[in-house]
C-alpha cells in the first residue's frame, strides 16, 4: 500500500511539474488586411509553446474600408482599427476565445487614419490622419471601451509612424521627405503641447518608415527606407532628441521598413523589405548597434511589418508580397531567428497585434 501511495505521490509530482513548465494561457494574432468598401481582419490562436498559429473559425473577420492599424487594450477586451478609406475607427470586443464582435457606431477621424497607438494603462487612444496631417486623440472607457474625442492637433506633415514614450509622457511622429524628421509632443491625459518640444522636429535619413523605442525609454531608432539607414538618438528626460556620434548607419541590406526592439531591450530587428529578411543588432549600453553574426534572417517577400508575443519568445513578420504571417522562435541569449511556419493571408497585411 506504501508502495502504491509513493508510486502515485511521483507520478502526480511528474504531472506538476509538466504543467508548471507549460505556457497554457490563449493568446490570439489579429492581421490587418485592408480592402475595397470593406477590409478584412485574420485571426488565429497562438500557441504559446511553439509560436504556431491556428485560424479562428468564422476568420478573416469583415472590417471597415482600408483597415490599416489595429491595436489592442491591456484588458485584452477590446481591439480598436483605423479605417483610412472612410476616415473613422472601429471598435471590436474580444471573446475569451479570441473571437471579435464590431460595436457600433464607428468613431469619427481625420482624414485616412494609418496608425493608432495606445499609452500602457489603457486610458487614451491617438491616430494619425496622414491625409489631414493631424493627430486625433481619444479617451477610453475601462467599462465599454468606448472613445470620447478630446482633441485634433495638427503636425504638419503626412504621419509615417507613430510611438508614445514607455512613460506615456511624450508622442514622437515621423514624417516623410528626404531628409525625413521626427516630430517630439508632450501629453498630458491625451492632450498634446501646442507646440513641438524644443529642437524638435529632429533630421533622420529618407523616408523613416520603421520607429521603435527601447523598454527603459534611453534610446529611439528610425528605419529609412530610401537611404538603407538607420538613425540613432539618446532620449534626453525632457523627451528631446541627440542623434548618436555615428547616426546613421548604413545597412548591408535595401528597404528598412520596420522595427523591432525585443521584450529585454537586449535586441534591434529589422525589416529589410528589399532584400526579403530580418537583420538583427545588439543594443550596447550607450544605445550603439551591432549587427548579430547570425544575421540576417531570411524571410519571405518584401517583409513589412514585425511583432511580438507578450513573452517575447516569438516574432512574426508580416509578408507583402506572396501575402503571408511567418512566426519565428527567438534566442534570447543570442537573438538568433529560426522560422516555425509561414500562414498564407488573403492580401497584403498591414498591421500585426497580439493580445497581452
Amino acid at each position: 500500500m506504501l508502495k502504491k501511495a509513493a508510486a502515485l505521490f511521483f507520478v502526480c509530482a511528474s504531472i506538476a511539474i509538466c504543467v508548471s513548465c507549460s505556457t497554457t494561457a490563449n493568446r490570439y494574432l489579429y492581421a490587418a488586411i485592408p480592402g475595397g468598401a470593406a477590409g478584412e481582419i485574420v485571426a488565429y490562436r497562438e500557441d504559446p509553446n511553439s509560436g504556431a498559429l491556428t485560424q479562428l473559425a468564422g476568420s478573416p473577420i469583415t472590417a471597415g474600408g482600408a483597415v490599416e492599424s489595429l491595436v489592442i487594450h491591456p484588458s485584452k477586451k477590446y481591439m480598436y482599427a483605423a479605417n483610412s478609406g472612410e476616415g473613422d475607427i472601429s471598435l471590436f470586443t474580444i471573446s475569451s476565445t479570441g473571437g471579435l464582435q464590431e460595436i457600433t457606431p464607428r468613431t469619427l477621424a481625420g482624414t485616412a487614419p494609418t496608425l493608432l497607438v495606445m499609452d500602457s494603462a489603457g486610458a487614451y487612444l491617438y491616430a494619425a490622419n496622414s491625409g489631414s496631417y493631424n493627430i486625433s486623440t481619444y479617451s477610453i472607457s475601462s467599462s465599454t471601451g468606448a472613445l470620447t474625442a478630446i482633441g485634433t492637433y495638427q503636425i504638419g506633415m503626412s504621419a509615417m509612424n507613430m510611438k508614445l514614450s514607455p512613460s506615456g509622457g511624450v508622442l514622437y511622429v515621423t514624417g516623410i521627405g528626404l531628409p525625413g524628421a521626427i516630430q517630439a509632443f508632450t501629453v498630458t491625459n491625451g492632450v498634446l503641447s501646442s507646440t513641438p518640444i524644443a529642437g524638435s522636429p529632429y533630421v533622420t535619413g529618407n523616408n523613416p518608415l520603421g520607429l521603435a523605442i527601447t523598454p527603459n525609454g534611453g534610446f529611439l531608432y528610425t528605419a529609412n527606407k530610401v537611404d538603407n539607414s538607420i538613425s540613432e538618438f539618446t532620449i534626453n528626460p525632457d523627451g528631446s532628441l541627440t542623434p548618436l556620434a555615428n547616426s546613421p548607419i548604413g545597412e548591408s541590406y535595401s528597404g528598412p521598413v520596420s522595427l523591432l526592439i525585443d521584450n529585454s531591450g537586449k535586441y534591434l530587428f529589422v525589416a529589410n523589405q528589399g532584400s526579403s529578411n530580418v537583420a538583427g543588432y545588439s543594443i550596447g549600453s550607450d544605445g550603439s548597434l551591432t549587427l548579430l553574426t547570425t544575421s540576417p534572417f531570411g524571410t519571405g517577400p518584401q517583409p513589412s511589418f514585425i511583432a511580438t508575443d507578450p513573452n517575447g519568445k516569438y516574432l512574426f513578420v508580416g509578408n507583402q508580397q506572396s501575402p503571408a504571417v511567418e512566426s519565428f522562435s527567438l534566442d534570447g541569449s543570442s537573438g538568433t531567428l529560426t522560422a516555425v511556419s509561414t500562414y498564407t493571408v488573403p492580401a497584403n497585411p498591414t498591421s500585426i497585434v497580439l493580445t497581452p
